[in-house]
């Protein structure tokens, strides 16, 4: 019986779903949604999101729902106990971090400092 490990990030169910629809609109079976955390932003660091086929050496992935999630080592560190979710509202829709890391963040919710 295998053991499931605890991730380092989460990836929800919500933010997974929708990663699929984009996939399916796209036809690309083979996109992953990346996370990513640059610096710069109003805040010291930002979050990034893109789609991209490759998966590089050293990269974290989360496999949900048919679904890929990739992190890079060097973000990873960053989003430790994260969780990448999904949301739409009066501002339009987006992917964003829920990071417990984060001291403080601006007011778009895309950029943070530790």
């Amino acid at each position: 019986m295998a053991v499931e490990q605890a991730m380092p990030i989460e990836f929800s169910e919500h933010a997974a779903a929708q990663v699929k629809k984009l996939i399916s609109e796209e036809e690309n079976p083979n996109l992953k949604l990346r996370v990513y955390v640059t610096g710069g932003g109003c805040s010291g660091f930002q979050y990034g999101f893109t789609f991209e086929e490759q998966i590089n050496a050293g990269d974290m992935q989360i496999d949900k729902d048919g679904v890929t999630l990739v992190v890079d080592p060097m973000s990873l560190q960053y989003l430790v106990g994260g969780v990448v979710d999904y949301e739409e509202g009066l501002q339009g829709s987006r992917f964003f971090v829920n990071n417990p890391n984060a001291t403080t963040t601006c007011g778009c919710g895309s950029s943070f400092s530790i």
